[in-house]
């Protein structure tokens, strides 16, 4: 049961400044609509036959358009918002008064002008749902909504929309007075109201087929862009790069995308060509490579000729190309092309050039990685030796693991060289930290080692002239870095340098070394017992007059020597290292009747396995093992 309640503004001076109010609250359900529509019939009809309050009169054509328009309202709020309904209906008169507290009334503004409104019928459909959408327009129709707003707009003096906080108001009014001939030529019957309201409802004239793209990117363009720029970022190779170009773009944007990519010549290379219909993509690409785009393309979205190979049937399309610009340079172009439209739309455009803008981006930096990365490649060449010697009566192996990332060398490193054609010179050496300046330290030790050994240096000698060069650098950086407001740390350096002098006659080995501040090699014997094979000494570069000693030791044919760096004597399983309680010996212990090369690899893996986490520091390992020597062959 609707429930109407009349209110009567009485007590003004005139009584055409008084206006009468009807309001009910309606659930939110099927049944709303026909209750709104016999609440508004109702309080027309009796507010109008009420002569001596509101001398207003209201002709069926306003009372059966108010009805239409209240229904259609009420059911969009049930639909959409799901809320208790409130409608009020006013009937004003015609002097567009305000009501009692001086507030104006929603449809009560003046007319154009200036000029007095005429007598006129105000409806308000308010829902509890002040965040909900007002949905109306062409763009509804094709969403599949109603057509409240389009007849509102049509039949409606005025209309509006008004946002409270707990609530939405859409509201209307309609002219009580009948309109000037001239201007309805249609008669106020029933028959009149029915062609009027079928000329409302009747489809316009027939619009072009929209591109589905353009929907597209109307509800996932924002969510795109993210996804793009999220793949995009994280591709460090220039090929990659277009490729993923392709691929985001075919076939949301486009049918078939082309990605052409700047030489260091100059000249730009066809990088990539992509179609949703993969069968063409060789003929697309024959078609494109013959006509490229020029180096110095300006304008993003510059129109392109329509490659007949882009497409079997013939229908054509829209192709369009954008440069590849990255910090001020071009990187190359970008061209994409969709079938069956005589042209981009203006929103599909504008989300390719974004993404071009993107793709740009991503090249410039997966080119300037690639550059510092060959640049970083050819130096660490120069820090570990290309080949190690082959020594006449010893088997050599050698493990080496940098730790950095991306890294070929880190702060360990080795040599193996001959000292003519008798002896020979090994070094294992490990430099304080792993960044860039420890592989500088590493590059010059290395080379110094050398050429000292060259010149005739002995093990002692080598390892104190090594040391006063190192104490001089260091003393020199930091002389230069105070001269720029810079702070440096001195490097240490810690190294394990032998020499080998092999015995062709009785087989077996003379090695003689020494370890500044470096792990110490173990001896394993052929009866298998472990024992260092030298005594520990200073670290290199911290005093300026180290007197370093050599020990010299001979290995019989069976008898292995290791040697490591810290990588593996301090490897960690919680508080404990690989080295306690002589861990490292009983590795080797139990690698007694491997060659050099199995060895090697047993302490490699010991090392790896010893706990959970990855290795957190440079790793190497350096076995050198006396071979019997071959007996002489008999000559028949």
């Amino acid at each position: 049961m609707v429930h109407i309640v009349l209110e009567l503004h009485v007590g003004a001076l005139l009584p055409l400044s008084r206006e009468s109010v009807s309001r009910t609250t309606l659930p939110g359900s099927v049944r709303a609509p026909g209750a709104a529509r016999t609440f508004v019939r109702t309080a027309l009809t009796e507010q109008s036959a009420t002569e001596g309050f509101t001398p207003v009169t209201v002709d069926d054509r306003a009372v059966d358009d108010a009805v239409l328009l209240v229904s259609e309202l009420v059911t969009n709020a049930v639909l959409h918002a799901g809320t208790r309904v409130e409608v009020v209906c006013r009937l004003q008169p015609g002097d567009g008064a305000a009501d009692e507290g001086g507030v104006a009334v929603p449809g009560e503004a003046p007319g154009p002008g200036g000029a007095p409104r005429r007598p006129g019928v105000v409806v308000e459909v308010a829902d509890l749902h002040p965040a909900s959408t007002v949905y109306g327009g062409p763009e509804t129709r094709r969403r599949g909504r109603g057509r409240g707003l389009q007849l509102i707009g049509t039949l409606a003096e005025s209309w509006g929309v008004t946002y409270y906080r707990t609530r939405k108001t859409v509201w209307f009014r309609l002219d009580t007075e009948p309109a000037d001939p001239a201007f309805d030529a249609v008669p106020t019957s029933a028959l009149g109201r029915e062609l009027r309201f079928a000329e409302t409802l009747a489809p316009g004239p027939p619009r072009e087929p929209r591109d589905p793209a353009t929907e597209w990117v109307d509800r996932g363009g924002p969510s795109f862009l993210a996804e793009a720029s999220e793949l995009l970022t994280g591709q460090l190779d220039e090929n990659m790069v277009a490729a993923l170009a392709g691929q985001l773009l075919v076939p949301r944007l486009a049918d078939w995308c082309a990605v052409w990519l700047i030489t260091e010549s100059g000249q730009l290379q066809l990088a990539r060509v992509w179609h949703a219909d993969e069968r063409r993509i060789d003929a697309l690409r024959a078609a494109l490579e013959r006509h490229p785009p020029p180096t110095g393309l300006g304008a993003a979205g510059t129109p392109w000729p329509w490659p007949g190979a882009a497409d079997g049937h013939g229908a054509g399309g829209s192709a369009v190309c954008f440069p590849l610009v990255a910090h001020g340079h071009s990187r190359g172009a970008l061209l994409l092309g969709r079938a069956g439209v005589p042209q981009l739309a203006e929103c599909v455009v504008r989300l390719a050039e974004d993404v071009a803008r993107r793709v740009a981006q991503a090249v410039a930096t997966a080119r300037q990685y690639t550059r510092q990365a060959t640049i970083s490649r050819a130096l660490q060449r120069r820090q570990l030796p290309m080949s190690l010697a082959d020594i006449p009566g010893v088997d050599t192996a050698i493990v080496y693991e940098p730790h950095g990332e991306g890294q070929t060398v880190g702060g360990d490193f080795y040599d193996l060289f001959p000292m003519g054609s008798r002896r020979w010179c090994f070094l294992l050496g490990d430099v304080q930290g792993s960044d860039p300046e420890a592989m500088s330290v590493t590059g010059l030790a290395r080379h110094l080692v050398r050429l000292l050994a060259r010149e005739g240096h002995g093990v002692e000698s080598v390892l104190n002239r090594l040391n006063q060069a190192l104490v001089e650098e260091d003393a020199e950086e930091a002389e230069a870095a105070a001269i720029g407001g810079e702070q440096t740390r001195p490097r240490f350096l810690s190294l394990l340098y032998g020499e080998l002098e092999p015995d062709p006659a009785e087989g077996g080995v003379r090695c003689t070394l020494a370890s500044a501040g470096h792990p110490l090699p173990l001896r394993l014997t052929t009866g298998g017992s472990v024992t260092p094979a030298t005594t520990p000494q200073m670290l290199l570069g911290i005093d300026e007059n180290p007197d370093f000693h050599a020990d010299t030791l001979d290995l019989a044919p069976g008898e292995t020597l290791l040697c490591v760096t810290d990588g593996v004597t301090e490897r960690r399983n919680g508080v404990r290292q690989l080295d306690d309680d002589d861990g490292l010996a009983d590795i080797l212990r139990g690698c007694a009747g491997l060659g050099a090369k199995a060895v090697a690899e047993c302490v490699r893996r010991a090392a790896h396995d010893f706990a959970t986490e990855p290795i957190d520091d440079d790793l190497a390992v350096l076995v050198l093992e006396a071979v019997p020597r071959a007996p002489p062959r008999r000559v028949a």
